[in-house]
């Protein structure tokens, strides 16, 4: 019998662990950012990695990790290291790869005693994390903290990570990714060097989807926009057919005011049982940024490129004013809570996306009707 995979939400299914993940794509100015605070022996204790999901946060802050543990030679009259790499025979990039190197400690979401899977980094964790420090604390090496991610700290635990943030451990450095710093506490968040990390171009996109094992049959300027530059939106839109599904979108946007209904039944193919979870997570992301892109069209911001063929003349067609974007913005986020209530409430999923396409169908007669 093969062993159960180990239970990891900071992973995307499908694609590697980003510790496991060696070469970082598009964040060089990021991690110069870092190798140029290690060279002058000005690293600060806690950094905020921020960016949207998916662009390398987490990978980044992994090869941050093993750099920092590794402690490489600042240099001397040959110069220090270029850039964040260790070499991958390295026995820290090893024990890295294998959660068991004694320098490490990583916070994330874990199960409960009875296998339920938690959402939040509970205040257990921050406890262990407290034996970590307590214990490492004679070895005199150099101790990583990654909290993978900050967003997902209950209360009791970011308020024992805000004690460790304002009075830091000698030779520990901490990393809290985020991809929504706002909502950490303000206390967490000044106390934090940030790290500003950006979407990837559609060559390091393809690149990075690539070098996980995908195979991307799309136009590297269309998976950009599509998974608005993240890798992990991309590995899980080329999983799950999001080209296909959001190409169907357009279409159906084509036929607007007159939808056509036989292909809007169509697209509610397979969201019955358990196995529809997916799809329905799937369109209702795509949904959102069909109504988003018609938005920023309206807005006289349209997307620097096409997410699938055709899809310019749509929003140009669908979006001619500041006044329809407006109202396409209003609809997106209408659309975003009803599909979330109706998920709540255990609507069957064919009906809401059925009304959500005849409520996009309405609301473009109306802009088109003047």
């Amino acid at each position: 019998m093969s062993e159960a995979p180990p239970y990891e939400p900071d992973r995307v299914d499908g694609v590697p662990h980003p510790r496991h993940t060696a070469r970082l794509l598009g964040q060089e100015a990021a991690e110069a950012e870092v190798l140029d605070a290690w060279t002058r022996d000005k690293v600060h204790h806690a950094w905020l990695l921020t960016g949207p999901r998916g662009v390398g946060k987490a990978t980044l802050a992994w090869k941050i990790a093993r750099f920092l543990i590794a402690a490489p030679d600042r240099g001397g009259m040959f110069g220090g290291p270029e850039n964040l790499d260790i070499p991958d025979d390295h026995p820290v990039a090893a024990r890295v790869a294998a959660l068991s190197d004694p320098g490490l400690f990583l916070m994330r979401p874990t199960l409960s005693p009875t296998g339920t899977e938690r959402r939040d980094i509970t205040v257990d964790v921050a406890r262990s994390l407290r034996d970590f420090l307590h214990l490492s604390a004679t070895d005199g090496g150099q101790r990583v903290v990654i909290v993978d991610s900050a967003d997902q700290l209950n209360t009791q635990a970011a308020n024992a990570l805000l004690k460790l943030v304002e009075e830091p451990p000698a030779r520990t450095t901490i990393l809290l990714i985020s991809h929504a710093p706002a909502r950490l506490l303000p206390t967490i968040r000044s106390r934090c060097r940030v790290l500003a990390c950006k979407p990837l171009s559609g060559l390091d996109l393809t690149t990075a989807i690539a070098n996980a094992g995908l195979e991307p049959q799309i136009e590297p300027a269309a998976l950009a926009q599509l998974a608005s530059g993240s890798v992990g939106e991309a590995a899980r839109l080329l999983q799950e057919y999001g080209p296909k599904l959001y190409s169907e979108l357009v279409a159906l946007g084509r036929s607007i005011p007159d939808m056509d209904r036989p292909r809007l039944l169509a697209l509610t193919n397979g969201l019955a049982g358990a196995g529809g979870r997916t799809k329905l997570d799937t369109l209702s992301r795509l949904i959102d940024l069909f109504l988003s892109r018609l938005a920023r069209q309206g807005a006289g911001a349209p997307p620097e490129a096409e997410a699938t063929p055709g899809e310019a003349e749509v929003l140009s067609h669908l979006a001619p004013t500041p006044a329809a974007g407006r109202i396409w913005a209003n609809l997106a986020q209408d659309v975003s809570a009803r599909i979330a209530h109706g998920r709540a409430v255990n609507l069957d999923p064919s009906s809401l996306v059925l009304d959500t396409g005849l409520k996009i169908n309405e609301t473009g007669r109306e802009i088109l009707r003047g």
